[in-house]
């Protein structure tokens, strides 16, 4: 079967990652399985520079089909932050608990609504660091009163546009046809089976 690699230690994301990419005949493999060293620092100028390199850099690692994503929050009323700072806003140490209160506090007397959307692009590098990318965002608003046990980041406080959820409450079915993640995967899908010559 053939295999490939998940750049991410992120335990929501993999789960997410494993959810969307189990109808396809893979082996999905993780860094943290194979024992891999440090993440890849992400020091692109935008979602989809960081994801071309975390994927082109773990496969030439290894020798395998990578698949990687890089994600951002951006709120209007912040312009565009916390954008590709996103995993790193409110500092060293900050867990998902600690950004979402900063991301409030910094939106705290702005009027409202708050929009936002979520962006990913992911990337897939074959084992001689070639790459096919694709996009997806999702947009909505962001909610000063967390609601919901699912999901991860910001979820508790993404309210998603057309729905009276927000993205924590939704199930990991409902997350996962109409996020930003899952839209990139949709596009990216044709090509990976493509590419990777899956029989499906």
């Amino acid at each position: 079967m053939p295999r490939l690699m998940l750049a991410s230690r992120n335990p929501g994301k993999l789960s997410e990652l494993h959810a969307l990419l189990g109808p396809l005949p893979l082996e999905l493999l993780t860094p943290d399985r194979l024992k891999l060293g440090p993440q890849v620092e992400e020091t692109g100028r935008d979602y989809a520079e960081n994801a071309r390199l975390k994927a082109r850099t773990l496969a030439l690692q290894i020798g395998e089909w990578t698949l990687a994503d890089d994600t951002g929050l951006e709120v209007e009323a912040l312009e565009g932050a916390p954008g590709l700072h996103s995993a790193r806003f409110g500092g060293a140490g900050a867990n998902d608990a600690d950004r979402r209160a900063r991301l409030l506090e910094k939106l705290d007397g702005k009027p409202r609504p708050w929009r936002a959307r979520f962006c990913c692009a992911v990337a897939l590098s074959n084992p001689d660091g070639e790459i096919d990318e694709a996009w997806g965002e999702c947009p909505g608003e962001i909610v000063n009163v967390e609601r919901g046990a699912g999901g991860f980041g910001y979820d508790p406080i993404f309210l998603v546009r057309g729905m009276k959820q927000t993205m924590a409450e939704l199930s990991m079915e409902q997350k996962n046809t109409l996020s930003h993640r899952a839209r990139a995967i949709e596009m990216l899908w044709p090509v990976l089976v493509e590419r990777m010559r899956l029989e499906i």
